[in-house]
């Protein structure tokens, strides 16, 4: 009886020195790397970095403001034709709508008839000159002529004028007026259909256009989260639509006031769209990075390794000088790993393959 009690005994000490081995940090295996292992392996050196802190935000698309051209209605009228859609491409001078308007009629009827003044002043101060250098009239009689002839001329220039300023060349006496892009891009905006009226006190644009190659990520920012957010922090920026395909930008402008409805603050990144992949209203992911909090060892995501409720690392000291060692990770951003304890700076890790290096060295 006494002999199997020992046997037990014996055996409950092997498992745990069998267990200690594989959760500890200094009775491990001696093991050397290979010529053809030392292919497949990845040394790194731990550092003494700043420690980044992120921030994960919900965004969405929209174009840059700053590089849009807003077209206004000339005057008021009826939307008779829509040429185009909303994210259709425009080329400058195309033509974007077809109004009619009572006032650019009015104009023409205008402009007929300051003509016809014009044309009767004119042939009264041709007429009263000759008869001033004749010595029939007076130089009074002159001086009246001349004074009705630039008030033609004025009248004739002011409603010229208007025309001008109402569209010019793309009116006519009908009435008609034809919008036109004044540039190339995309309508971003778009605000008439056919059929609508248009007030003569309306302030709105009829169509935005953005030739879309800077965009801006506005992203939402709880109360909570102010702080943790400045100008100048960056920013990744992913979306449904390329899941694979990560955007990088920098905060740029930070709202003063919280949104009334959703009680957030907007924060702004502004992006290049060169490859027109970002279109408006698109839904995006942003993550916002900074380095100003206190600093700590770092080491790659890649080298920790997790077993038995812990985290360990295969320390390098040389081919034949491996060592696992327990590490207190701190966090993880954009795939590096703080550290409280464990390592300090200089020492180095494996953080490729390393799993074939921890199996070996902690094996029973």
């Amino acid at each position: 009886m006494k002999k199997e009690i020992l046997y037990i005994a014996i055996g409950l000490i092997g498992l745990a020195s069998c267990q200690e081995k594989k959760t500890g940090t200094m009775e491990t295996k001696q093991v050397c790397i290979s010529d053809s292992l030392s292919k497949m392996i990845k040394i790194d050196t731990a550092k003494t970095t700043q420690m980044k802190d992120e921030l994960a935000l919900s965004g969405q698309v929209s174009f840059d403001e700053n590089k849009v051209v807003k077209v206004f209605p000339f005057t008021s009228g009826q939307v008779i034709q829509v040429k185009v859609s909303l994210g259709d491409k425009v080329t400058k001078g195309q033509t974007l709508a077809v109004l009619r308007s009572a006032d650019v009629a009015g104009s023409y009827t205008d402009l007929t008839s300051t003509k016809a003044d014009l044309a009767i002043s004119k042939r009264q101060l041709e007429q009263a000159e000759y008869l001033y250098k004749s010595g029939i009239s007076s130089e009074r009689d002159y001086a009246e002529a001349k004074g009705n002839y630039d008030k033609a001329v004025a009248a004739n220039s002011k409603v010229r004028d208007q025309i001008a300023i109402n569209g010019g060349g793309n009116t006519n006496a009908s009435g008609s007026l034809v919008i036109k892009a004044p540039g190339d891009g995309y309508i971003v905006e778009k605000n008439i259909t056919a059929g609508n009226f248009i007030r003569p006190d309306n302030s709105n644009s009829l169509f935005t256009i953005s030739n879309m190659k800077d965009v801006w990520i506005w992203a939402n920012v709880f109360e909570s989260d102010i702080a943790k957010v400045k100008k100048g922090y960056s920013a990744r920026i992913t979306t449904l639509a390329y899941p694979d395909k990560v955007f990088n930008g920098k905060v740029d402008e930070i709202s003063s006031v919280l949104d009334p409805d959703n009680k957030v603050m907007k924060v702004r990144v502004a992006l290049n769209n060169s490859e027109m992949l970002l279109k408006p209203e698109m839904f995006t992911n942003v993550v916002i990075s900074n380095e100003e909090g206190s600093s700590s060892v770092a080491i790659p995501q890649t080298a920790v390794i997790f077993d038995n409720s812990k985290s360990f690392v295969i320390v390098y000291n040389s081919k034949c000088n491996l060592q696992v060692r327990e590490v207190s990770p701190i966090k993880t951003v954009d795939s590096t790993t703080y550290i409280s304890t464990g390592l300090k700076p200089g020492d180095k890790v494996i953080s490729k393959s390393q799993l074939l290096l921890y199996n070996a060295l902690t094996q029973e």
